[in-house]
This record gives C-alpha cells, sequence and structure tokens, in this order.
C-alpha cells in the first residue's frame, strides 16, 4: 500500500530571500510520547505543535491546519502551538522526557529544576538553546561548538544527556543535570559531521560525517569502538533499531548499508535504483544521493529520504522498498513513536505527513526484540541453542 499524504505544513511568513532567512526544514522531532511534534521551519523559526496521539484525529487536526484552522490546536487543554524565536537558522532539534522518579512524588530532573519534557536546538552559530517544552521559556544556551550544529541526539533512557553533531568537526556530550555542563568532546572526524544516534541502551553512539565511514564510539568511556568501512562516498545519516541489535547508514553513494553494531559487520545493501530505467548509471549515483533514514518503532520497516524524489519504505527483510511516495527536495524524515505514519521536511520550509504500514509484529519478533534489548550479539552466539536460532536472534535471517 503506497503512502498517502495526509496533511502538509507550510511556514507561516512570506519567504525572504536574504541567507540569514535560509528556509529549509533540516530537522523535525516528535516528542518521544508522541504528544509534541517539532519543526524547524526556516526564517530561524521552529514550532512547536501538540500533537493527537490517534491517526483519525490526525487527520481531521491535519485538514484543518492545511486551511489554516487552528482552533483545534488551541481548545486541546492547556497545550497551545508555540513559535520559538531561535535567532539563528536551526539545522538540529531533538526532545527529552525526564520519568518519574521511583516514589512517585518528584520527576528526578524537575529535582534539579528541569522541566519533564525540553527540546533542544542546534543553531548556524554553533550554540545549542535549550527550551522548556509546556512554556516555550529558554533554559540553556549552550556554548563550545566552533561551527553550525548539525544534529542533536538525547540518551533514550531519559537521562539529561545531549550530544551534538558539528561541521566544526567535533561531538560534544553534555549533561543538563549540571547546569548544561560540557562533559566530554570526541574527536576523530576530519570533516563536517551531519548526524548523531545514540543507541536504545545507550551502550553505543554512530556519528557520520563528510567521509566514506561511520564512527561508533562508547556511551559509557566515550572512546571510539570501531570504523564502519564500506560506503563510497560520504555517510550522511544514521539510526539504531529500537533493541539496539541493528545499525542502518545513508550515504551520498545511493546506498543504505545495515551493520551489526558490535561485531561491525555488514549485514546488507539496500540500494536507491531510479525508478524509470530510461535514466543512465551515471546519473542514477547523483539523484538518488542519500538525506535520510530511519527506524519504524517496532523495528520491522525502514523509511529513506533521497534525491531522487521519493521517500520510500523498507522492510526489513527485503532488499527493494515495498513502498514508494513521491515528494520533492526532501531532507529528513522521521517516525510518528507510535507508528502509522512519517514526518518528512524539505528545502522549501514544508512538512508532509504520510501514512505508513502497520504491522502486528510476529510473537517471534517480539522474542527477538525483547532478547537482544539486554544481549550483545556475542552473549547471544555463547548461548547453548540451535544455529539456526542464533541466526535469527542476530538477523542473519529473518
Amino acid at each position: 500500500e503506497e503512502p498517502v499524504l495526509l496533511a502538509e505544513l507550510k511556514p507561516g511568513r512570506p519567504q525572504r530571500y536574504d541567507w540569514k532567512s535560509s528556509c529549509e526544514t533540516w530537522s523535525v522531532a516528535f516528542s518521544p510520547d508522541g504528544a509534541w511534534f517539532a519543526w524547524s521551519q526556516g526564517h530561524c523559526v521552529v514550532k512547536l505543535i501538540p500533537w493527537p496521539l490517534g491517526e483519525t484525529e490526525l487527520c481531521k487536526t491535519s485538514e484543518r491546519k492545511s486551511r489554516g484552522d487552528k482552533a483545534e490546536t488551541r481548545s486541546r487543554g492547556a497545550a497551545k502551538e508555540k513559535t520559538l524565536e531561535c535567532g539563528q537558522i536551526v539545522w538540529g532539534l531533538a526532545f527529552s522526557a525526564w520519568p518519574a522518579a521511583e516514589d512517585g512524588d518528584t520527576d528526578p530532573a524537575c529535582a534539579v529544576g528541569l522541566p519533564c519534557l525540553v527540546l533542544a536546538t542546534g543553531l548556524n552559530d554553533g550554540q545549542i538553546k535549550v527550551w522548556e517544552v509546556q512554556t516555550g521559556h529558554l533554559l540553556f544556551s549552550l556554548l563550545g561548538h566552533q561551527d553550525v550544529v548539525r544534529d542533536l541526539s538525547f540518551a533514550p533512557n531519559g537521562s539529561p544527556i545531549l550530544v551534538s553533531a558539528s561541521r566544526d568537526k567535533t561531538l560534544r556530550v553534555w549533561d543538563l543535570s549540571r547546569d548544561g555542563r560540557q562533559v566530554q568532546v570526541l574527536s576523530g572526524h576530519v570533516q563536517w559531521v551531519y548526524c548523531c544516534s545514540i543507541s536504545p541502551d545507550c551502550s553505543m553512539l554512530c556519528s557520520a560525517a563528510g567521509e566514506k565511514s561511520a564512527l561508533l564510539w562508547s556511551m559509557r568511556s566515550y572512546t571510539l569502538i570501531r570504523r564502519l568501512e564500506g560506503h563510497q562516498s560520504s555517510v550522511v545519516s544514521c539510526d539504531f533499531s529500537p533493541d539496539s541489535a541493528l545499525l542502518v547508514t545513508a550515504s551520498y553513494d545511493a546506498c543504505v548499508i545495515m551493520w551489526d553494531p558490535y561485531t561491525g559487520e555488514q549485514l546488507r545493501t539496500l540500494r536507491h535504483v531510479p525508478l524509470h530505467s530510461t535514466l543512465d548509471s551515471s546519473s542514477e549515483i547523483h539523484t538518488s544521493s542519500l538525506r535520510s533514514v530511519c527506524f519504524s518503532p517496532e523495528g520491522l520497516y525502514l523509511a529513506t529520504v533521497a534525491d531522487d524524489r521519493l521517500l520510500r519504505i523498507w522492510a526489513l527483510e527485503l532488499r527493494s522498498p515495498v513502498a514508494f511516495a513521491p515528494m520533492t527536495n526532501g531532507l529528513c524524515c522521521m517516525y510518528f513513536p507510535h507508528g502509522g505514519f512519517i514526518a518528512t521536511g524539505t528545502r522549501d520550509g514544508h512538512v508532509q505527513f504520510w501514512t505508513a504500514p502497520r504491522v502486528l509484529s510476529s510473537l517471534k519478533h517480539l522474542c527477538r526484540r525483547a532478547l537482544r534489548t539486554f544481549l550483545t550479539t556475542y552473549q547471544v552466539l555463547a548461548l547453548p541453542i540451535p544455529k539456526k536460532l542464533k541466526e535469527f536472534l542476530t538477523y542473519r535471517t529473518f
């Protein structure tokens, strides 16, 4: 079933043509609970939109929004759409929510003066501004990077650890519970760093720069684990599967490589070939350059955005896309945390919302995901179980 366009959001300001206005939507983000959506809509502005949880409600709200009717948003309790004036072109966005404390009385973040939900924004001048979502107030301005902050990633376990990737060729680790103190600087790239992703189990960090290899770091010691070499051009995007057992990287070479992050082994390559065979091989590489890749919440699908004006959806066990959608000038993509649709950002500052396949995970996959959440590949291989079962649990077979 092909993706269906549910809605398209457009910048609310008139187009400006000076470089400061930069209208591209380089980043989109959903809060972990799916209640908020953030969008770097260009013009140095971020839109924070309270979001419905159900697909039916999404469709209704999106139709109204596409006609400019904001009454639905305004009427939904205390949550209101917010505009964050960042003062600089916005490149990266990341939400983080801190869980409630075990005693149920206070949130650990709130205990040190932090809100329960924050949004970090990476800016053109190297600053990272961290905002309180409920009020839209600025909490921190993190200083240290010397160039554009291209991407941001919070530790998924709810700890206030933030990793930033920059054109200054470094990654930096920040602790928001210590007033945004810089914890570590990770150096190893020789080109601009485009993307960073922390594994769901918070043990690893992957970074992609304008190089043919991606770097894998330890989130415990902040040391380099290995270089992942296999692409023929710049790696620009990366993402971990929900169980941390797989890592995907996307490159300008028109390929996505699926890796075992524990062993560094290449498990499969997904090639972005043109839909129309009339294109010659020289144009294929150029037009299919990848921009973004992301896993679906259950870990059975991938979404990719490429320069050939297509959004592709891939099933994990297949080597060719299961669905296509036409989109122009796509830059980024992200799944809704509860599945069912995908948000994409474009060079003209727009955001589009597409339906995505809904799947009921098999019992086999649920068991594999549960086991791989706490077992590394090496631990699986050491289990006294049949070889075929080991191959399934390590994604060598599907």
